[in-house]
């Protein structure tokens, strides 16, 4: 298979390019690396895409490989042909290439095997051709004692079972119906008796067409089939079908046609469709598998992008009843000045005795922030927290953390090994005050699985979220760039090109030889030129070469100092941030020109100005900074019409959850997020973003509240305790769908049947 020319169509980018990216994976680049300094070779392709094209090619290779397994087997057994072999080529999937080796392929034990094993092949052949003799008078030729074929009957229910095989077997018509009942089909769930059947309610007497069915509810009915609560089907018009198969395989209406008839009732129900079934559903989970993993990619960049708090003192603390508040300063690099333990909540309530600590705390350490968790006991600390600063006129402000996650990392080996004198609890409260420090270096400490957003992460394949989450990380690291001398084993491990191995070579020479250049790790153990034309460029080393301090990979150095020599700058220049007008300085020449004079292409040329423009710039300076409050409201505050600014939490399928500063988020549902359509929550928001919303609705007991973006009217008396009888209304509309459906069913099975007798050729 050409691999270049077929993905270049498949992700609309020049055949060159595609080959390119193709040999750059294949020589053990990182798709960071690649994604920032080959853009000429890949026609400036993203970090995403290049992902995307990964795995494709993957999957194109190992497709390939197990083709050429088949072909093997076939071969070795003397059967293979030149059909065969030319419908192996054209087979697009593995599903298909398995259809194709279905007949070759060792089976176990079955019906049809011990009807040959007793030598019925020969009338299955002459049941089959359906000429003008009979088949009883045939069959009884076949009767022996000793191969256990007794009667006339035998021997026609064990040709039966041939037939139903070799139908079954056929792999066009089973990609026909696989496609057809894709089509067609219907998931259908029925509540069963369960103690935890209630949850699932909404699933009970539940249909809905497979072609529509969104993602997150495909997860939903797995997991209520999975704990038993559901009892979920895949359902088609069975008669219709049956009659499609034997259009193409009863020729004539006589004793065989029948046979054959009453052999494609029994192909279809016992053989083809319980296949289908299991393979539709399997893919209907995996592409809502990768629904939700692409929802955990949408949700976790921007989480681990949002803006540090720099150069701020802050107070993490990790909310609890019985055993108390602990607490946690740490000063602007992230090391912790103080800890402790208060007990503002229930049962001890020491309210007073907690805010006399606190304000010692704030005034010895010149604290700025409080960051206080939003697990158990939140709301009781936040109300403390607020209530303590409005009565003490404190110049501080506090925001509350997402702390998922937070008691992972503090009972891990490397929580352990930073705090090895803390107490879990205490690690916590650290971990708290530093994600709003430094987000991105602190969540990396743990497992993306338990940070806290998407959904249904527990039902997804391991290994493939854990490769498209540590893609992730691996990309937001490499596009922030990392101290070479202050970051994290744990942080240093995600830079392209290194690993934890050699993180902790990385932090052991550092103890004794701090980095003065990019070039001094070619002095660290196991860190060789590969690995340094990886890592070099995403690194940055502050106070020497500022070149060091910049995305400018060392390979292009020398481009610099041609192109400041062409513009009339030196290093110093770019230093002191003398060299403002480099963009106009470039367009004088051309921007062609220049990077022709530079030895290299536009795309690094403009890339190199952008750095040399603001060495040392974080990207994440320029996105909206975390909203600090020093007040909050309760639930019972919220009046439906309010007005609120707030900030996404969390993007789902259907809406998004936005945190308005009463302990619990509100759901935006997708038909209220834009006045306009839209076909994904993610089309228009991402996490972190800055939000105005107006109250829809709030259910006091159930503590949820309902929210609109939208600016148009909105219609009076909406309540988020109005979800059943909004359901009720969707189900009317499915129903009223599902009957245009079933009207038009019948034109679609003639369909089927006009689309089988042309693959055909009948």
């Amino acid at each position: 298979m050409d691999y270049a020319l077929k993905l270049s169509k498949e992700f609309t980018i020049r055949a060159d390019h595609s080959a390119n990216i193709i040999a750059l994976i294949d020589d053990g680049n990182t798709i960071p690396f690649i994604a920032r300094y080959r853009k000429e070779q890949t026609g400036s392709c993203d970090d995403q895409v290049l992902r995307e094209f990964a795995d494709r090619l993957k999957y194109l290779r190992n497709l390939d490989k197990r083709k050429q397994e088949i072909v093997d087997s076939i071969t070795e057994q003397g059967k293979m042909t030149d059909e065969i072999a030319i419908a192996l080529a054209k087979a697009e999937t593995l599903t298909e290439a398995e259809d194709i080796y279905r007949p070759y392929k060792q089976k176990r034990k079955t019906r049809a095997s011990v009807a040959i094993e007793k030598g019925l092949s020969p009338l299955a052949d002459f049941i089959l051709e359906q000429g003008d003799g009979s088949a009883t008078e045939k069959a009884s030729e076949f009767i022996d004692e000793g191969k256990g074929v007794s009667t006339v009957e035998q021997a026609l229910a064990g040709a039966s079972d041939i037939i139903a095989e070799r139908i079954s077997d056929d792999a066009e018509l089973r990609k026909i119906l696989r496609k057809k009942v894709a089509e067609v089909g219907e998931i259908a769930c029925k509540l069963l008796e369960n103690e935890n059947a209630k949850t699932y309610d909404m699933y009970a007497d539940y249909a809905e067409k497979i072609s529509k069915i969104p993602s997150h509810r495909i997860l939903a009915v797995n997991r209520g089939e999975k704990e038993e609560c559901l009892k979920v089907s895949v359902t088609v018009d069975t008669e219709a079908f049956i009659n499609a198969v034997c259009d193409i395989y009863v020729k004539k209406d006589n004793e065989c046609g029948e046979i054959v008839k009453n052999a494609c009732a029994d192909a279809y129900t016992r053989l083809i469709f319980p296949s289908i079934e299991r393979e539709v559903r399997s893919d209907l989970t995996e592409k809502a598998s990768e629904q939700a993993i692409k929802m955990f990619e949408v949700n976790l960049r921007p989480l681990l992008l949002q803006p540090p708090l720099k150069g701020k003192t802050i107070l993490g603390l990790d909310p609890a009843y019985r055993t108390g508040c602990k607490i946690a300063v740490i000063d602007s690099e992230g090391n912790v000045l103080d800890k402790g333990v208060v007990y503002p909540t229930p049962p001890q309530s020491k309210i007073e005795e907690a805010k006399t600590v606190l304000l010692a705390l704030i005034k010895k350490h010149k604290v700025s922030v409080i960051s206080i968790g939003n697990g158990t006991a939140s709301k009781e600390s936040e109300i403390f927290v607020a209530n303590m600063i409005k009565e003490s006129g404190i110049d501080v402000a506090y925001a509350v953390v997402n702390e998922a996650g937070a008691s992972v990392y503090s009972a891990s080996k490397l929580g352990a090994e930073e705090f090895p004198d803390f107490d879990v609890s205490l690690r916590s409260a650290v971990s708290i005050a530093r994600r709003l420090q430094d987000p991105l270096a602190e969540l990396i400490k743990i497992d993306v699985k338990s940070i806290g957003v998407g959904q249904y992460q527990h039902d997804m394949p391991e290994k493939r979220l854990e490769e498209v989450l540590g893609g992730v990380v691996e990309d937001c690291v490499n596009s922030v760039g990392v101290d070479l001398n202050t970051a994290s084993q744990s942080l240093l491990s995600y830079v392209a090109g290194l690993n934890k191995g050699i993180a902790k070579e990385i932090t052991e020479y550092r103890k004794t030889t701090p980095f003065k250049r990019r070039e001094d790790l070619l002095k660290v153990k196991k860190l060789g030129a590969k690995a340094f034309e990886q890592c070099a460029g995403f690194l940055r080393i502050v106070g020497g070469n500022v070149l060091d301090n910049t995305g400018v990979h060392p390979e292009s150095y020398s481009a610099v100092e041609k192109l400041l020599t062409a513009v009339g700058y030196t290093l110093d220049d770019v230093a002191n941030g003398k060299i403002g007008d480099l963009l106009s300085k470039i367009e004088q020449k051309g921007w062609d020109n220049t990077a022709k004079e530079c030895g290299v292409g536009v795309p690094t040329l403009k890339d190199i100005s952008a750095e040399l423009l603001k060495p040392g710039r974080d990207i994440r300076d320029s996105l909206p900074k975390p909203i600090l409050r020093s007040d909050l409201m309760d639930l019972n505050d919220l009046k439906e019409g309010m007005e609120i600014n707030g900030t996404v939490r969390n993007v789902i399928d259907f809406g998004v959850f936005v945190d308005i500063g009463v302990h619990q988020d509100g759901l935006v549902h997708i038909s209220q997020i834009s006045d306009n359509y839209i076909k994904h929550p993610s089309d228009v928001l991402k996490v972190g973003d800055l939000v105005k919303v107006k109250v829809l609705g709030v259910d006091t007991v159930k503590k949820k509240i309902s929210l609109t973006m939208k600016t148009t009217d909105l219609p009076h008396g909406i309540a988020v305790g109005n979800q059943k009888t909004d359901r009720e209304r969707k189900q009317g509309r499915e129903n009223a769908e599902r009957k245009r459906d079933n009207q038009k069913k019948q034109m679609s099975n003639d369909d089927m049947v006009a689309l089988l007798m042309k693959k055909f050729g009948r």
